[in-house]
């Protein structure tokens, strides 16, 4: 029997509905990996490194547990990781959390003379005995955990936070690091005041190159305000050249040269 026209265009069609289209291939979404932020464990080694060769002139900061001298700054002795002072307060800091950690050690008590010490040269209280015991006891992992603690409490933490809330990234955080290790919370704040007269900061809408610079040039001229034979090189050989070949992240490799020393980081 012979099909109706109707009936013979009508079975194709059925089919065709019947037959499942294919779905579509997904178009592969590109991902981007997070940019390193200070606090990434290998960043933050880097920023140590850093930080070492212009403070103690070696790469190998854990060595340093032990150092102590008056580098006649004005500040007494100079001691530590990062150069905790018996002139700014900070060195006491350190031996009030050893003694926590440990209260029977060889340097507490050097507390009472350290609590007088604040914001003069002097060795009061602490000749002739202080060096010796200090370099005793920074043999103590107790003292180089009191140490690293104080470092981040008043220096790391404050100085990341910061350049986080300002839209930096990791360049940018080991500046504000170094700039507040060196010249501490109030010379810092008032490097930052200066910088942010001369330019916005990326959390403002500005230039995050641009706002950098701005902070480098305030630093160094606060570093050089009645000192202007003070080596900056930390600034112009180090920060400068990361900050002038747009490595803002501080990925390695890093190569810089402090106090006329080439160091480098390689990853």
């Amino acid at each position: 029997m012979r099909l109706a026209a109707a009936q013979v265009g009508a079975e194709p069609a059925r089919l065709a509905a019947a037959t499942p289209t294919p779905s579509p291939t997904p178009t592969p979404t590109a991902t981007t990996a997070p940019r390193p932020e200070l606090t990434d464990a290998k960043w933050k080694e880097y920023a140590q490194q850093l930080v070492s060769s212009a403070e103690n002139s070696t790469l190998d900061w854990r060595s340093q547990y032990p150092y102590i001298e008056d580098i006649g700054d004005g500040h007494g002795y100079t001691a530590g990781i990062v150069g905790f002072c018996s002139g700014t307060g900070d060195l006491a800091d350190v031996i009030t959390r050893y003694t926590a950690l440990k209260p029977n050690n060889i340097l507490a008590k050097y507390l009472p003379a350290l609590a007088l010490l604040d914001g003069s040269a002097s060795h009061l209280g602490l000749d002739p005995t202080f060096v010796g015991d200090w370099q005793l006891a920074a043999k103590d992992p107790l003292l180089q955990q009191a140490q690293n603690e104080e470092r981040d409490r008043q220096y790391f933490t404050p100085a990341v936070q910061q350049a986080k809330t300002d839209g930096l990234h990791a360049l940018g955080q080991f500046v504000y690091y170094d700039a507040i290790v060196v010249q501490g919370p109030v010379g810092f704040a008032t490097i930052r005041t200066t910088a942010l007269a001369k330019a916005k900061t990326p959390a403002k809408g500005g230039d995050e190159t641009a706002y950098l610079n701005a902070f480098l040039d305030a630093r160094k001229a606060y570093m050089l305000n009645g000192h202007p034979n003070r080596n900056t090189s930390r600034i112009d050989t180090e920060q400068r050249v990361f900050l002038q070949a747009g490595n803002l992240d501080l990925r390695p490799p890093l190569v810089w040269q402090v106090y006329g020393d080439t160091y480098t980081i390689t990853a």
